[in-house]
């Protein structure tokens, strides 16, 4: 098996299913699906079932996405991963298209494709500061989340190396694995749209959890606190933690809670 697709969901059973259907659609690829159950309560393991054996189904306790897809890479046999959002569509060239990639590019043991976005059903164009990098993608990294799972694909064996996802996050988990990567290795980009990444659901992590920054504050301080960075990895780490600090002291300080802007300042200087 040449590819494992690794879909994690929650209560998500209609959407699912079309993803699953996005990755038998693949053309000149049979990929391994697998589907990670998060708990859901809506019916998702009846509506998997009906694909027979055609799909690898677990369910876990509600544990969250990153403990979802490093279950589903625990289970894989493929030796590439390529991750799936319950919510996301593949077009039907993508896994094809990005294997010609890597054989393209033997160096490269990450790539990511091109997307289209769709909030609410419509198209939309992203802004030019969400535009992918291409090789070296660490700084891109620091300054906010360049890279989309539904886009990835990993060997496995560089997925082991950096340790999967941190199930300790609650969001911006990819963020903090997509800076673990930068800061090691690079990251090609296949600039095509086979990624059909669909927005403005309700029940979005990102629409959940308020000052998304704390949870990047985190992965830095986490980056920072490891050993084996380099100096210039890490100067352009210091700077960007130090904005982000800056960034929530002073939201706090809007709210009147200048006990917690004075812990993100401190922060930053004991960082440095």
């Amino acid at each position: 098996m040449t590819v494992s697709a690794i879909i994690p969901t929650y209560n998500r059973r209609e959407l699912v299913c079309e993803a699953v259907r996005s990755v038998f659609a693949q053309r000149g690829v049979a990929a391994e699906v697998i589907v990670v159950d998060d708990g859901s309560d809506d019916g998702t393991d009846a509506a998997i079932a009906a694909f027979g054996s055609a799909v690898r189904y677990v369910r876990q306790p509600h544990r969250g996405v990153s403990a979802a897809r490093n279950g589903g890479a625990r289970m894989a046999a493929g030796e590439w991963l390529a991750f799936l959002d319950s919510d996301d569509l593949w077009r039907p060239d993508k896994l094809a298209r990005q294997l010609a990639y890597h054989a393209e590019h033997p160096d490269l043991r990450s790539s990511q494709t091109g997307e289209i976005w769709v909030r609410d059903g419509v198209r939309v164009n992203p802004c030019r500061h969400h535009d992918k990098p291409d090789g070296d993608i660490f700084a891109a990294s620091v300054a906010r989340c360049v890279v989309s799972p539904s886009a990835v694909m990993l060997h496995r064996d560089l997925f082991a190396e950096l340790g999967g996802f941190d199930e300790g996050l609650p969001v911006c988990e990819d963020y903090d694995l997509w800076l673990r990567l930068g800061s090691r290795t690079r990251l090609g980009l296949l600039d095509e749209p086979l990624v059909i990444k669909r927005g403005g659901h309700a029940d979005q992590l990102s629409r959940r959890f308020w000052g998304m920054d704390r949870f990047r504050v985190a992965a830095l301080v986490k980056l920072l606190s490891a050993a084996g960075l380099q100096p210039d990895r890490r100067s352009v780490a210091l700077a960007g933690l130090r904005d982000k600090c800056a960034v929530l002291a002073n939201g706090a300080r809007r709210r009147g809670r200048e006990d917690e802007a004075a812990r993100y300042l401190a922060l930053a200087t004991a960082c440095a």
